[in-house]
């Protein structure tokens, strides 16, 4: 675009922009006469996909802002009422991250002079909130404004339809069209009120139904370290865990209220190097029987065991397996599910329990879908335990139920370590491990995609590739997708872009086979080494 134009788009903009804020911003920007950067803010929009909309905050329709909120908003308003939900509810939530409210707001505002109704939760919440709220309110659509896990700097728009469970195919194309054909900030109406604020009765409800994921008169005694992460969880766990009889979890301080700087760790993902580090060192003060962490918007788990002498992470996988496995011995009936990326152990699990199981592509939008769902879980610290009451990922009640399974094996003079051990004694060794890059060029990951599929390797690590598909065309069971996906002898491996970071990720699983406990050292030395070379030799097939 030429310099003429290119202030030109910018200028226009600014003239529409709404926010004192991202005005002033673009005017410095004009009058510094930052042509790269500007044109680093126009050089497109964000997208609206499968995830909603993510991305940093700031000026420009390339940035998380008001003006983009609100087109957002008018797009979602217009194809719900073609879709036949004229005068239908819209509920709001949103986390505690900069302009996270400013965003709820103008969708309330957007919403109202659509002619529909908005309710907005009066408080920043977490994500499984918002998702209960829209079926327990019978909501025509929700919209949670939350980066989850992101960095500082950006923030997000995720749109729940009525059935309580994130947008798919073809909705999303259909919103984005949508979004597309807004012309101007100034064909959209947005009152100044006429939406309802919320009080604190969707959330009780919420907090009722958590009692439910329990049974009736288990074992309520595992002590635990709770860190929020800097986000909006710590409320509603520790309310959740009062009602359910377990002993107050031990909060880290530096971490338990909201803060949208997130001045404790780089990423606020549990997953992240260091993010733990300040639970650890809660966990070595006190003792407890387990440390649980929300990530910022509380809709993803991790935990951490004693092992040995010092904390450890649990994987995502190891998790899964342990809540499959709980709910199997309390009686579960129903589908057990997982995205193509999760660990095959849950569907061994599934398998000697005589219980449906079924695989899906990468994401809660598809999970919460499956049939008949009972359990479903993502290796990223995903986790629906309720899908009757949250179609979604939920870190609160997937924490309870965890403390309950701990509580369960503390009365037996056991920990979560001696199940993982039962389970690998009974169904093979399942380890896994990710291959994550992280890029400042989205041209680097679409350039390993292509080495992989033009030069795909035959072997990995000595084991053989069995099967090679491209997900590009989608399976049997799976609709389309940008992915590889490997079967080995013994092992799998997945390799896509994220959708709501600029990563590749490559998702690494081998099994093997153990006889009896005695094995599991031998086994897990072996594991260890498959992976670290799967890792290697993947990393030089894909160029990264």
């Amino acid at each position: 675009m030429q310099d003429d134009a290119l202030i030109a788009q910018a200028q226009a903009w600014l003239a529409e922009d709404p926010d004192p804020d991202t005005r002033e911003e673009l005017a410095r920007l004009i009058d510094t006469g930052d042509h790269a950067e500007i044109a680093a803010r126009f050089s497109g929009t964000l997208q609206f996909g499968t995830a909603g909309l993510r991305g940093e905050l700031g000026a420009g329709p390339m940035r998380m802002n008001r003006s983009v909120v609100i087109r957002a908003a008018a797009g979602l308003a217009a194809y719900l009422k073609k879709n036949g939900h004229a005068g239908g509810l819209v509920v709001i939530g949103y986390d505690a991250r900069h302009k996270s409210r400013d965003f709820a707001e103008d969708t309330a505002a957007v919403m109202t002079g659509a002619g529909l109704r908005a309710a907005v939760l009066n408080r920043p919440l977490p994500t499984p909130v918002l998702a209960f709220a829209v079926r327990h309110l019978g909501a025509v659509a929700g919209v949670e404004v939350t980066a989850s896990h992101n960095p500082p700097r950006d923030n997000g728009y995720k749109v729940y339809l009525g059935d309580g469970s994130q947008i798919v195919p073809p909705a999303d194309a259909e919103i984005a069209a949508e979004i597309a054909a807004v012309a101007s900030l100034t064909t959209v109406p947005r009152p100044a009120e006429g939406w309802e604020t919320l009080d604190d009765t969707v959330l009780d409800a919420y907090l009722a139904r958590t009692d439910a994921v329990l049974s009736k008169d288990s074992p309520r005694t595992a002590r635990t370290v709770y860190t929020a992460m800097h986000g909006v969880g710590k409320d509603v766990l520790l309310a959740a865990f009062e009602r359910a009889g377990f002993p107050r979890p031990v909060l880290v301080a530096e971490q338990a209220d909201p803060d949208p700087e997130f001045p404790t760790v780089a990423f606020p993902n549990p997953e992240e190097p260091g993010a733990m580090d300040l639970a650890f060192a809660k966990a070595r003060e006190t003792d407890p029987d387990l440390v649980v962490a929300n990530d910022p918007d509380a809709d993803r788990c991790a935990a951490a065991v004693k092992d040995g002498t010092d904390w450890r992470m649990l994987r995502g996988d190891e998790v899964g397996a342990l809540l499959a496995a709980h709910l199997v011995r309390r009686g579960a009936t129903g589908t057990f599910a997982e995205s193509i990326v999760s660990s095959s152990l849950l569907g061994r699990i599934a398998e000697k329990a005589g219980l449906p199981y079924e695989e899906t592509l990468t994401g809660f939008k598809w999970i919460a879908r499956v049939e008949g769902l009972r359990y479903g879980y993502e290796e990223a610290l995903g986790y629906c335990v309720d899908p009757d009451g949250v179609r979604d990922k939920d870190g609160i009640t997937a924490a309870l139920l965890l403390t309950e399974l701990a509580s369960g094996l503390k009365a037996e003079g056991r920990t979560l370590l001696d199940l993982l051990d039962d389970l690998a004694v009974e169904h093979g060794l399942h380890a896994t491990d990710q291959l994550s890059v992280r890029v400042q060029d989205l041209g680097l990951i679409a350039s390993a995609m292509r080495r992989l599929r033009d030069r795909p390797p035959t072997e990995l690590a000595g084991l053989r590739i069995t099967a090679a598909e491209d997900l590009t065309r989608g399976t049997e069971t799976l609709p389309p997708t940008d992915g590889l996906r490997y079967t080995l002898d013994g092992a799998r491996v997945v390799v896509r872009p994220s959708g709501t970071e600029p990563k590749l990720k490559c998702y690494l699983e081998v099994v093997v086979p153990v006889a009896a406990r005695s094995g599991l050292p031998e086994a897990r030395a072996k594991a260890t080494a498959l992976l670290a070379r799967i890792k290697q030799d993947l990393s030089e097939a894909a160029g990264i």
